[in-house]
C-alpha cells in the first residue's frame, strides 16, 4: 500500500504513485468464448441444439482442483481506524446482511505500542471461525539501513546482521496476538518488497536468503514473497531455491494490475507441492470510483473468478475492508463490490474444494464450482453480457433434488430466487443481463 490510503497514491518525493504506474498499464482483458465460424450455416433448429449443447456444465465432484481457505480483507486500525463492533459482524458473520469473510489481514506495527489496535477486530473475526493472518510494511527502525536506490536516496533495507532480529520481532508479534486471544495462521516477511517506495525494499535474494536461515525459527506458517503485481521473477527464485522453499509455507501475491494472461503460475505448479498459493491484497479495478457502481462492480465478481479459476489462488482478500471502493461501506452497508466478494464468501467456505468445469461455457458467462460436504455443491455464474440467458448444468454423483439460488444484478443484492428443481441430475437457470448468480445443491 503505497501510502495510509491507497486512493491517495502518494509515494513521496521522487518516486511514481501507484495509479501513475497503473495507468501505463495495459487495461485487464475481457476474455470471451468465439463463436463457431461455422454457426452461420447451421438450420436455427441445429445451430439452437448445437448451442445449447455448448453452454451446459457439467458439474463432477470427483474432478477435484484447490483446497479453498477463504476470502476476506485488510483491517488496518492505526491508518484509517478500526472496524466497529456492528462492522466486524457484519465483515466475519454469515447472516443476512453480513459478507461471510473467513480471512483477515492485519499490519504488523514496526512499533509494538502499536499492536494492541489488531487485538479486537482480530479477535472477533477468529470468534467468527476466521483465519488470520498478518502482513509487515517495516522492520524497527533500529534494524533499518537506508541506501541509494536509482533516485531514491532514502531507500530503507533491513541490514543482514538484524535477519535473526527481525525473525525474533515476527516471533514476538505472533506470541502477542496469542496471548490475547489470535492464534495467527501465518506472518508475512514484507509487504510488496517490490514497491517499496514508502517502506522497506527487499530484493529476490535478500529474501531467499531471510528464509534460508532465519525463517526457520519463526512459530507459524511464513508468507513470501507478496509481490506487488505477481511478478514471477521475485518468486520464481525462492521456487528454485530448495532451502529457502522448505521454509516457505504459502506462496503470497497481489494483483495490482496483473493481466488475465499472467494469472497461472506453471513453475509453482511444479515446484509448489505441499505449498498453499494465496492472493493477499487487492482491490479491483480501481480505487477511485465507488464500489456500488454497476456494472463496473461485476468486475469484482469475475476478477475472484479467474483468481480461483486461471490462477488456483486458494485464498482471496481484498485491502480495506471498509472503504468507498470496497466491500464495505463507510456507513458500514455491503456495496456492490461486496455483494459480489459475497457470492463466493458466503457459500465456498473454507475447506471446499474447488471443481474442474466449463469455465466459460458460452460468450460472457464464467463459472466456477466447488464441493462441500456431503451432496454439497456451489456454483458462482456471472454473466458480463447485456442480455439475459439460459444456463443449463448437469450434476454428476449428485442425488439433489433441488437447488437453492441467490442473485445480485443492477437492483438486487444477494436476493433470495426461487428453488430450482434437479430432474435426472439436470437442471436450467437464467442468468438475468450483468448479474452473478451463486447455486448451492442440497
Amino acid at each position: 500500500m503505497a501510502s495510509h490510503d491507497r486512493a491517495s497514491d502518494s509515494t513521496g518525493p521522487g518516486s511514481p504513485s501507484r495509479r501513475a504506474v497503473l495507468a501505463t498499464m495495459s487495461a485487464l482483458p475481457v476474455l470471451v468464448s468465439a463463436t463457431p465460424a461455422s454457426g452461420a450455416s447451421r438450420t436455427p433448429f441445429a445451430a439452437a441444439a448445437a448451442a445449447a449443447a455448448a453452454a451446459a456444465v457439467t458439474v463432477d465432484p470427483s474432478a477435484t482442483r484447490q483446497t479453498i481457505r477463504g476470502f476476506g480483507g485488510m483491517n488496518h486500525p492505526l491508518w484509517i481506524g478500526d472496524l466497529t463492533a456492528a462492522q466486524r459482524d457484519t465483515a466475519f458473520g454469515n447472516g443476512e446482511g453480513q459478507l461471510g469473510f473467513s480471512v483477515l489481514r492485519i499490519p504488523v506495527s514496526e512499533d509494538r505500542a502499536n499492536w494492541s489496535r489488531e487485538v479486537a477486530t482480530a479477535r472477533r473475526a477468529t470468534e467468527l471461525g476466521a483465519t488470520v493472518f498478518a502482513s509487515p510494511w517495516n522492520p524497527p527502525a533500529s534494524m533499518v539501513e537506508t541506501f541509494v536506490r536509482g533516485q531514491q536516496t532514502n531507500a530503507k533495507r533491513l541490514r543482514y546482521s538484524m535477519y535473526g532480529a527481525y525473525a525474533q520481532h515476527l516471533n514476538d508479534f505472533v506470541a502477542f496476538m496469542k496471548s490475547n486471544g489470535v492464534n495467527l495462521y501465518a506472518i508475512s516477511v514484507q509487504n510488496e518488497p517490490d514497491y517499496a517506495h514508502d517502506w522497506t525494499w527487499w530484493t529476490p535474494s535478500e529474501m531467499a536468503r531471510f528464509l534460508r536461515e532465519n525463517a526457520g525459527s519463526i512459530s507459524t506458517k511464513v508468507i513470501a514473497p507478496e509481490s506487488f503485481q505477481y511478478v514471477k521473477s521475485f518468486s520464481d527464485p525462492l521456487l528454485n531455491d530448495a532451502a529457502a522453499l522448505a521454509n516457505l509455507d504459502i506462496l503470497g501475491a497481489h494483483l495490482y494490475g496483473t493481466s488475465f494472461a499472467n494469472f497461472p503460475y506453471p513453475l509453482f505448479k511444479q515446484k509448489g507441492g505441499g505449498k498453499e498459493l494465496w492472493m493477499t491484497e487487492v482491490y479491483y479495478p480501481n480505487s477511485s470510483d465507488s464500489a456500488d457502481l454497476w456494472p463496473q462492480a461485476l468486475d469484482v465478481a469475475e476478477h475472484i473468478h479467474r483468481a480461483m479459476v486461471d490462477a488456483e489462488f486458494q485464498a482471496y482478500v481484498w485491502w480495506y475492508i471498509r472503504r468507498g471502493y470496497g466491500p464495505m461501506r463507510e456507513d458500514g452497508r455491503i456495496s456492490k463490490r461486496g455483494a459480489g466478494m459475497a457470492h463466493f464468501a458466503k457459500f465456498v467456505r473454507p475447506g471446499h474444494v474447488r471443481i474442474a468445469v466449463n469455465p466459460d461455457p458460452q460468450p460472457n458467462v464464467y463459472t466456477s464450482a466447488y464441493r462441500g460436504s456431503g451432496s454439497r455443491v456451489v456454483v458462482v455464474a456471472v454473466n458480463k453480457g447485456t442480455s439475459q440467458v439460459s444456463q443449463q448444468f448437469t450434476l454428476r454423483n449428485n442425488n439433489s433434488s433441488g437447488v437453492s439460488a441467490w442473485l445480485t444484478d443492477a437492483s438486487r443484492n444477494l436476493a433470495a430466487q426461487s428453488r430450482i428443481t434437479v430432474a435426472n441430475g439436470a437442471f436450467t437457470v437464467q442468468l438475468p443481463a450483468q448479474s452473478v448468480t451463486t447455486l448451492v445443491t442440497g
